[in-house]
């Protein structure tokens, strides 16, 4: 499986900006997708996930309220809405597949990751 993110760059404050992920390769019948992020000099964070059953996604308190996953199935894509950004959203965005459904927080559920995109938040 292939995951590839796309839709950074550079914005400022109280901007939004909107991530894609597209799975290709190996389909599985169901999977979860999640989000992380690493800021420079800090470990890679949790941000959200959503299952393959629209179960309602589950996010991190810091972005609560200002991002918003969704996903299309038929297209293997998900999308991290993110509005209201701040200087402190500034990371290196990575999509997950875990294909066992899970999703949440944990890493180690997430067997595939995808190569990252850069969003920078301007004060």
């Amino acid at each position: 499986v292939q995951l590839q993110a796309s839709g950074g760059g550079l914005v400022q404050a109280g901007g939004s900006l909107r991530l894609s992920c597209a799975a290709s390769g190996r389909t599985f019948g169901s999977y979860a997708m999640g989000w992380f992020r690493q800021a420079p000099g800090k470990e890679r964070e949790f941000v959200g996930s959503i299952s393959w059953r629209f179960e309602r996604p589950v996010y991190a308190d810091s972005v609560k309220g200002r991002f918003t996953i969704s996903r299309d199935n038929a297209k293997m894509k998900v999308h991290l809405q993110m509005n209201s950004l701040k200087p402190e959203d500034t990371a290196v965005y990575y999509c997950a597949l875990d294909r066992y459904s899970r999703g949440g927080a944990y890493e180690s559920r997430y067997e595939y990751w995808g190569q990252g995109t850069q969003v920078t938040v301007s004060s």
